[in-house]
């Protein structure tokens, strides 16, 4: 079993950074593909990036040029540093982890508690 535990969030305002974190435990951690969504009061879980393992990334446009994803596999911690933070990333972030390639498809096996990300204006 996999065990996914999102933290870093908190209440910001526009223009500031926060960095997620989020530390996997259960299976190695090289095994597993990681990827962030969020999700916000009445809409679907949103992609935010995904990372594969030689490195290339992917992101929703929204957050391209603000959001970086990055892991550290010797922590078996995956991060999405935000920079640039607007009113609209307002959201619960998930990590979510997989071993096929999903990428931006919300079908990962593992997924956290999610951490709530509020961005004042």
């Amino acid at each position: 079993q996999v065990q996914l535990v999102e933290s870093g969030g908190g209440l910001v305002q526009a223009g500031d950074s926060l960095r997620l974190s989020c530390t996997v435990s259960g299976r190695a951690f090289t095994d597993y593909y990681i990827a962030w969504f969020r999700q916000t009061p009445g809409k679907e879980r949103e992609f935010v990036a995904f990372r594969n393992r030689g490195g290339a990334t992917i992101y929703t446009d929204s957050v391209k040029g603000r959001f970086t994803i990055s892991r550290d596999n010797a922590k078996s911690t995956a991060y999405l540093q935000m920079n640039s933070l607007k009113p609209e990333d307002t959201a619960v972030y998930y990590c979510a982890a997989d071993r096929r390639y999903l990428g931006s498809r919300n079908a990962y096996d593992y997924w956290g508690q999610g951490t709530q990300v509020t961005v004042s204006s």
